[in-house]
């Protein structure tokens, strides 16, 4: 249900490089692609420094449906990763938790959901603890098409 192209709308984070660069987010991209039936491969489409860059991720099944381990390749630490609530033809939240740190991302099949799909997203947010003040909503223009391979982030 995951499968097939997404776009980033909004993520609530009290991440701190989210906080100082909210003024450059990007328009980003993600397909999904089921992998032995069970893992996802996640390629990432956005822009850095204004280069489309490709950022290639793989996300594991963990003991539930619905729910995926991301391993941090550098620091050996791991992000759950929890479908909240879809719907496979418009929305997907998803939440992510490290630590004791969670973050909720809304993606859309489009780069624009409806009011009623950021209401639900929006006590998504308030269940966990964030607030507004922390929920940053990405560009709905300027998306990558694709990038070459010297752009790939594994």
């Amino acid at each position: 249900q995951l499968a097939g192209r997404w776009f980033l709308v909004s993520v609530a984070s009290r991440c701190s490089h989210l906080a100082e660069h909210s003024h450059q987010l990007e328009a980003t991209t993600v397909m999904v692609t089921v992998l032995d039936g069970e893992s996802l491969a996640i390629s990432t489409l956005r822009k850095l420094d204004g280069m489309c860059w490709e950022i290639r991720q793989r996300y594991l099944p963990a003991q539930a449906p619905g729910r995926f381990l991301l391993k941090d390749h550098g620091h050996g630490s791991k992000v759950d990763v929890v479908v909240g609530e879809m719907d496979p033809s418009s929305f997907a939240i998803l939440y992510y938790q490290k630590g004791r740190n969670i973050s909720v991302k809304l993606y859309g099949r489009t780069s624009q959901v409806s009011d009623a799909v950021v209401d639900k997203f929006e006590q998504h947010v308030r269940a966990v603890g964030l607030s507004d003040d922390v929920t940053y909503y990405f560009p709905t223009y300027g998306f990558c098409d694709s990038t070459d391979e010297f752009h790939v982030l594994d």
